[in-house]
């Protein structure tokens, strides 16, 4: 049963496997390796000049750049030369045999978040152009983040720009910096919070390099307990690694944009991305997203910032509750702190305040499962959304047989620890087509947002692609304060 009625905008999103990245494909094997290179040596240059030629007719027309991934590709293995000169022409067709395409949405389209874009220049009043982030998901089950634009009406008609087939992963900043506070902090909670850890930040100053902090390990080999020293070495390492910076050239737009796993942490996927137009108390906007970091065996919750869908921070979240997934951060503080939902046992929905979004404590216990759509576990879909009434806080319910329904809770404006009404039944629920896919019986948001009266709601259909639905936002907040 659904009291809420859903207008269906036609709009459905699906995987375009001819959307492919440029990736390393290396041998884990060395002596592969060599064998593969001493392969590429031995033609002349007038044969590995046509053999390029050959390349680039081939592959050149499905990407942006292919020559600078040839190039990134070739620096992997340039060591195994033992430092034999190599043209450049050779280089690039050393680089195309270390290469190969990923196909980025060959198996899923799916878990959508939609957020004001941040360019709303020539956009007619009333009208809100909107930044559409989805979840894609190709060979081996690794995911990546993609995004897609789009106008909305002021009678909330909606349009997707559309999106090329060529795609392109950001440039990584070679040495990003670090505050060592929070660097500190971090080392605590894993337990290497030791003497030469405390020596190696004493060293540095409060905001350092990565360059810098490996030349100050470097130069303090540490003494006595060597088991310990490596191990807090390799934690340094791996934290350093894990909070990298990320950015696109102007010349790529904005659906051609993919972030790719940089990090080892979700070297299997970046999983989920919630992101919110974040506003501050003077009025400034920024964007973050919580996401899922996902490395084959562990998962880990991270945080993206962007002021721009340009240019990308990619920081851990440090904190007794940072655990489990779905971690959905308030578009505003609240009595001056940051406030978070969040789902620590993998079971209820938990309410988090602090003073720093990059830190979370002791979560308090928000709701719990209580309608039949939902007894196996509940979670968000999504920031909460303000409205004149309370903060509209999307909800997933896990049921019998594995069926993940939509619900809606709302809470208290002021004190968004109290839930002043709940939907009975399910908002969106699984049914005909919509029930099969990848992972059958899913429906599935990771944001929505409100425009002129209307609750735009981009929702997956069973892990496979992605829809836009349209609710009447004060008929569902009317069902939400009946209950």
């Amino acid at each position: 049963m659904n009291a809420v009625n859903i207008r269906s905008t036609g709009i459905l999103l699906r995987p375009d496997s001819r959307r492919v990245l440029v990736r390393p494909f290396i041998s884990s094997n060395p002596e592969r390796v060599g064998h593969i290179i001493a392969r590429a040596m031995a033609p002349g240059e007038e044969e590995v000049a046509e053999r390029l030629e050959l390349l680039r007719a081939d592959f050149s027309d499905r990407h942006i750049d292919i020559e600078s991934a040839w190039r990134r590709h070739f620096a992997l293995v340039r060591g195994h030369l033992g430092g034999t000169p190599v043209t450049p022409a050779r280089q690039l067709y050393i680089g195309a045999l270390f290469s190969g395409e990923y196909a980025l949405e060959s198996a899923a389209l799916f878990n959508p978040s939609i957020v004001p874009h941040p360019d709303q220049q020539d956009v007619r009043e009333g009208a809100l152009r909107f930044v559409l982030s989805l979840r894609s998901t190709g060979e081996g089950h690794i995911s990546s983040i993609a995004f897609r634009s789009g106008i909305i009406q002021p009678d909330s008609t909606i349009t997707i720009d559309g999106h090329p087939t060529r795609v392109s992963a950001p440039d990584i900043v070679e040495n990003p910096s670090y505050r060592k506070a929070m660097f500190q902090q971090k080392l605590k909670e894993m337990g290497v919070d030791n003497r030469w850890s405390r020596r190696i930040l004493a060293a540095l100053g409060d905001d350092f390099t990565h360059e810098e902090l490996r030349q100050t390990m470097h130069a303090d080999p540490g003494e006595g307990r060597r088991r310990e020293v490596d191990r807090t070495r390799e934690c340094m390492n791996w934290l350093a690694h894990s909070n990298y910076e990320v950015h696109f050239p102007p010349s790529v737009a904005l659906s051609q944009r993919i972030i790719f796993p940089v990090s080892s942490n979700e070297s299997n996927g970046i999983e989920d991305a919630r992101f919110v137009r974040f506003v501050e108390d003077d009025g400034t906007a920024f964007y973050y997203a919580t996401y899922t970091a996902y490395n084959g065996r562990a998962i880990l919750p991270q945080l993206l910032e962007t002021p721009d869908f340009r240019n990308f921070r990619v920081r851990t979240l440090n904190g007794n509750a940072v655990q489990n997934k779905g971690m959905a951060l308030f578009p505003r503080r609240i009595g001056g702190r940051f406030a978070m939902v969040s789902r620590q046992d993998d079971e209820n929905l938990f309410l988090m305040m602090s003073d720093n979004p990059h830190f979370w404590n002791d979560p308090q216990l928000l709701a719990v499962p209580r309608q039949p759509w939902e007894l196996v576990k509940i979670g968000n879909c999504g920031s909460p959304i303000e409205t004149d009434r309370g903060w509209l806080l999307l909800t997933h319910g896990v049921g019998p047989m594995r069926r993940y329904c939509m619900g809606a809770v709302l809470l208290d404006l002021e004190d968004p620890s109290r839930v002043i009404g709940a939907l009975e039944h399910p908002l969106l629920e699984p049914t005909g087509e919509n029930r099969e896919g990848y992972v059958p019986n899913v429906v599935y948001s990771c944001g929505a947002l409100a425009h002129h009266g209307a609750l735009i709601l981009p929702y997956a259909l069973s892990d496979t692609s992605s829809t836009i639905g349209i609710v009447d936002l004060a008929e569902l907040l009317d069902a939400l304060q009946l209950h």
